[in-house]
C-alpha cells in the first residue's frame, strides 16, 4: 500500500472534517481558560451564554469576562474555580468541526482524564510557564502514551507573566522533548497566553522569537481519524480498481444480530440475518473473506446494509450490518475480521491498566472484562508493578516498580486469565480492539481502563477455564 496522501486536490471543494481532542494539565494551568478562549475566538459562544458568564464574573468580583466559566458548567466547579468533571463542548471553524473534552487537573480526577483522552485524536497538555514540568505533566503525558493518543500539543501557558521571555519556554520545551522521547510521543510545543489569546487562535506580536503555528492552526491541520480512514478507503478503492488486493486489515465487533421475527414483514426479509456493529478499523467490502472470532469460522461478506441502503464498502466509524454467504454461528460480542492479518483469540491477557476505583486491585481478584460488546469473567493472575510517575527509567515499561496492588489513579502492568477467549489485540497496533474495561462483578461499576500489551494466542473454543 502506498503512503497516505491527505492533501486535498486543488480543485476539490473544501470538506469539513471532525477532530476529537482533549485538554489536560495541572490545577490552575489554565485549561478551561484556553478552551473558553478557543470558543470565544472562533465565535462559538451564544450571546446569552456570554452574558451569563459576564454576569457571574462580576458577581465574583472579577473584571471583564472569565472565559473559564464557559466550560466549568457544574455549580460546584464555578463555586470552587476548578474543573471536576469532563466538560464536552462542540465548535467549528470553516476548516474543521471539533469535539473537545476539558479534563480536570486534580490528581484525584485523573480517571476523568483517562476517560476524556481515550477517544481523542489529539491531546492539548497545558504547562504553567512559571512552574515548568510538574508531576501532573508527567502523569498526563504517561496517560497519552498509554492510550496512544496520535497527536500531543503542549501549550506553555501564562508566558505573559514572564514578560514574554524566550528562555523559560525553551527550557520547558527541552524538558518536554526529553520526556516525550522516552514515552514514544511526538509533541509540538506552543507558547501561549490563554487569558489574552496570544498564539491560541491568533498569532502573537509579543513572541517574535516564535514562528510556529498557533494552537488552533495545529488543531485545524493535524490528520484526524476520519481523514485517515477516508484516505485508506480511497487507497483501497484504487487497489481494487487496479486488480490488486488491499493490504489493510479490518475489524467489526458484533453488537447485535438482526433477525426479523415480525410475521408482517415482507417475505424477502423473513430469512434475513445481519450482524450489526460499527467498523472499528479498515475498510470492509462485499466479497471480502471474513473470520469469526473466537470460533475461527470463515465465510465471505455477501452484503453490507445501512439505514440508507446497501453499500459496496464501509470504512472505520460507519455503523453497518453485514450479511454472510454461509450460515455460521455469530453472536453479540464476536469479532468479524479480515482473513489476512486476522485477530486471534486469547485467554491470557497482559496489559497496562489505569486503575479508576477507590478500592485497590490485588492478585486473585475476580473481575469482568468488557471488550467491545463481549463481557467475560477474569481472574487477576499477577501484578507486575506500578508506574513511577517520576519516570526514572525514561519509558513506561522501564519505570514500572514492583508493587503488589494498584490504588486509585495508579497505572500498572497486570496479567488476567480469562474464562473464555477474546480477540484482544496489541493496543499499539489495533487501538480499538486492543482496549478493554474492567468491571466490578458485584455492582457493575467501572474499575479500570486497560490496553493490551501482547496477546498470547489461545486454543479457540477448547479448554474454558473456570474462575
Amino acid at each position: 500500500m502506498t503512503a497516505l496522501d491527505l492533501t486535498p486536490a486543488a480543485d476539490a471543494a473544501p470538506v469539513t472534517s471532525l477532530l476529537r481532542f482533549a485538554t489536560a494539565g495541572s490545577v490552575d494551568d489554565g485549561k478551561s481558560t484556553l478552551v473558553g478562549r478557543l470558543l470565544h475566538d472562533t465565535k462559538s459562544i451564544l450571546a446569552d451564554a456570554y452574558e451569563a458568564v459576564e454576569r457571574v464574573t462580576r458577581e465574583r468580583g472579577g473584571e471583564g469576562v472569565d472565559l473559564a466559566l464557559l466550560t466549568d458548567g457544574l455549580r460546584a466547579e464555578r463555586e470552587q474555580g476548578i474543573t471536576i468533571d469532563v466538560a464536552y463542548r462542540y465548535f467549528s471553524t470553516p476548516r474543521r468541526t471539533f469535539i473537545l473534552a476539558d479534563c480536570p487537573g486534580h490528581v484525584q480526577y485523573t480517571r476523568n482524564t483517562v476517560t476524556g483522552a481515550s477517544t481523542a485524536d489529539a491531546l492539548v497538555v497545558l504547562i504553567d510557564a512559571r512552574h515548568g514540568v510538574v508531576e501532573q505533566t508527567r502523569r498526563h503525558l504517561a496517560v497519552a502514551a498509554l492510550l496512544r493518543v496520535p497527536h500531543v500539543i503542549v501549550a506553555v501557558n501564562k508566558i505573559d507573566l514572564l514578560a514574554w521571555e524566550r528562555a523559560p519556554y525553551e527550557a520547558i520545551t527541552a524538558d518536554v522533548a526529553t520526556l516525550a522521547a522516552g514515552l514514544g510521543l511526538e509533541v509540538t510545543t506552543v507558547p501561549v497566553s490563554a487569558l489574552l489569546g496570544d498564539n491560541v487562535a491568533t498569532r502573537s506580536q509579543n513572541t517574535p522569537w516564535y514562528d510556529g503555528p498557533t494552537v488552533l492552526d495545529l488543531l485545524e491541520t493535524l490528520p484526524s481519524g476520519d481523514e485517515i480512514a477516508a484516505a485508506l478507503d480511497a487507497d483501497g478503492a484504487r487497489a481494487v480498481a487496479s486488480g490488486a488486493t488491499p493490504a489493510s486489515a479490518w475489524r467489526l465487533p458484533v453488537q447485535y444480530v438482526l433477525r426479523p421475527q415480525d410475521a408482517a414483514i415482507a417475505p424477502e426479509y423473513r430469512e434475513y440475518r445481519g450482524y450489526a456493529g460499527q467498523v472499528a478499523e479498515g475498510v470492509v467490502r462485499v466479497g471480502d473473506e471474513v473470520r469469526v472470532q473466537p470460533s475461527g469460522r470463515r465465510s465471505t461478506i455477501a452484503g453490507i446494509d445501512t439505514a440508507d441502503g446497501p453499500l459496496e464498502s464501509a470504512r472505520a466509524g460507519q455503523s453497518i450490518a453485514v450479511r454472510l454467504a454461509d450460515d455460521v454461528d455469530v453472536a453479540r460480542g464476536d469479532l468479524l475480521s479480515s482473513v489476512a492479518d486476522a485477530a486471534l483469540p486469547t485467554k491470557h491477557l497482559d496489559a497496562h491498566v489505569a486503575w479508576l476505583a477507590e478500592r485497590p486491585l490485588r492478585v486473585r481478584d475476580r473481575v469482568l472484562v468488557q471488550h467491545g460488546s463481549a463481557l467475560v469473567q477474569g481472574l487477576v493472575s499477577g501484578i507486575t508493578g506500578v508506574l513511577d510517575i517520576a519516570l526514572p527509567g525514561g519509558t513506561l515499561d522501564a519505570s514500572i516498580v514492583p508493587g503488589g496492588e494498584l490504588g486509585l489513579n495508579d497505572i500498572g502492568v497486570v496479567s488476567i486469565v480469562l474464562a473464555q477467549p477474546l480477540a484482544v489485540e496489541d493496543y499499539g497496533t489495533h487501538r480499538r480492539t486492543g482496549a478493554f474495561v474492567l468491571v466490578d462483578p458485584q455492582d457493575g461499576g467501572t474499575l479500570a481502563a486497560g490496553t493490551a500489551r501482547a496477546a498470547e494466542p489461545g486454543t479457540g473454543t477448547d479448554g474454558y477455564l473456570s474462575v
